[in-house]
């Protein structure tokens, strides 16, 4: 098939998605191929010797939330002699922000394409401060999640039981003509979440005590709506895959180790390089040598087309990740360079609601110099110690020419 025409297929695939919350539910229900002893983490595939502090910690911490170990040194030994497996979000049909991890008896975000059927998943957003999702395991922590999977997951649930699911991919429009970029700034799209999950939430049978508790997790939380978002986009690239021909990047992961995509028409191959630390501002007291390398699944936002590229709808974040409002629209109008096409969806109001570009296509970064830009936040390279900052990072080029090599060879080219 002509790569143009097999493009097109993927990038109709992507602007047909309709994905909407439907539910929450352990891991363990929904998630294909979830196990006790599987824990799920961000980015492509790593090994326990390789992995980044940040992962080390959540992993550790996961394996304590599980009861599989009763202290670090357990958890540790538990790995180490393989009888836990360590293996990507990605690969289970979900995405995780940071470390990413997941394990069997979280509540998750289910998300379904309301076109196909098909699912994704995402575990809850445990807010700011020292959280697992940046390596973080103290009694606080671990106290925080277990509120999280007895009383806010399964209030969540029932919410959206009666509401009938969610529709994401309007809330995302909305945030977007509301000063979110889909990423690290969700302060309109979680007041949009809670709002719409709030008449609901107060008809769930919660004892007052609780339901106070739960509406305050979505007010103090603007990142409450990241995660189900980062779902919607993982159903919608992965609505994409599988194009034979295709050059569209329908996955970019970090697992604070390495950075990898995959292809459309290349299966389920991994192009995987170094990751990069990211450039931004940090929090007093923090300077890049205390930075990790690059960290997470949030960067599905980004091969969605929404995250840094849709920085033109949200000037406001520069005050986050730095620059200037004028260099958040460049950045936008960057990426149009490196897509296949636009979302005329998510409409752009400072670009006189310009759809968003969408779908990278691996040959033009390669062939612009262009890589996809990245809004991130930045974990410390020590567990525990968690959000150091917030910048911008873009991924390798090596992961493109890697990609453009195989799809070359694949096409006998």
């Amino acid at each position: 098939m002509d790569i143009n025409a097999a493009n097109q297929i993927a990038l109709d695939r992507i602007l047909g998605a309709q994905p909407a919350l439907v539910g929450v539910a352990p891991a363990r229900d929904v998630i294909p191929g979830m196990r006790p002893d599987l824990i799920l983490h961000a980015g492509p595939p790593v090994t326990w010797d390789r992995a980044s502090g940040p992962l080390r910690g959540a992993v550790i911490g996961g394996l304590l939330f599980e009861g599989l170990a009763a202290t670090e040194a357990e958890a540790v030994a538990l790995v180490e002699r393989g009888d836990v497996r360590l293996a990507p979000c990605h690969h289970h049909a979900a995405v995780g922000p940071m470390a990413g991890v997941t394990t069997a008896s979280m509540q998750v975000y289910v998300v379904e394409d309301r076109g196909s059927g098909a699912r994704a998943y995402s575990n809850l957003n445990e807010g700011y401060g020292k959280v697992l999702r940046y390596g973080a395991y103290a009694g606080d922590v671990l106290a925080r999640l277990r509120w999280m999977n007895d009383v806010l997951g399964p209030a969540v649930a029932d919410a959206l039981a009666r509401m009938g699911g969610l529709d994401l991919k309007s809330l995302i429009a909305q945030q977007l003509t509301m000063g979110d970029e889909g990423h690290n700034r969700n302060r309109a799209g979680s007041a949009l979440f809670g709002r719409l999950l709030a008449p609901h939430l107060a008809r769930v049978g919660l004892p007052a005590e609780a339901l106070e508790a739960v509406l305050r997790y979505f007010a103090d939380n603007d990142l409450a709506v990241l995660n189900p978002v980062m779902a919607a986009c993982k159903v919608t690239m992965d609505a994409a895959h599988g194009v034979a021909g295709s050059t569209v990047v329908t996955c970019m992961a970090r697992n604070g180790t390495d950075f990898g995509i995959r292809v459309s028409g290349l299966g389920d191959r991994w192009f995987v390089a170094p990751a990069e630390v990211p450039v931004g501002l940090y929090f007093p007291g923090f300077s890049a040598a205390d930075a990790n390398p690059d960290i997470g699944d949030s960067t599905i936002t980004e091969t969605a087309g929404i995250g840094a590229f849709a920085m033109a709808a949200a000037p406001a974040i520069v005050k986050f990740v730095g620059g200037t409002p004028a260099e958040a629209v460049a950045a936008t109008l960057e990426m149009y360079e490196i897509t296949v096409g636009e979302n005329p969806t998510f409409g752009l109001p400072p670009l006189d609601f310009r759809g968003t570009p969408t779908g990278i296509d691996i040959r033009k970064v390669v062939r612009t110099g262009l890589t996809p830009r990245v809004n991130t936040g930045i974990a410390h390279h020590r567990p525990g110690v968690g959000q150091i900052g917030a910048g911008l990072v873009r991924p390798p080029m090596a992961c493109f020419e890697q990609a453009v090599e195989a799809m070359a060879e694949a096409l006998g080219r």
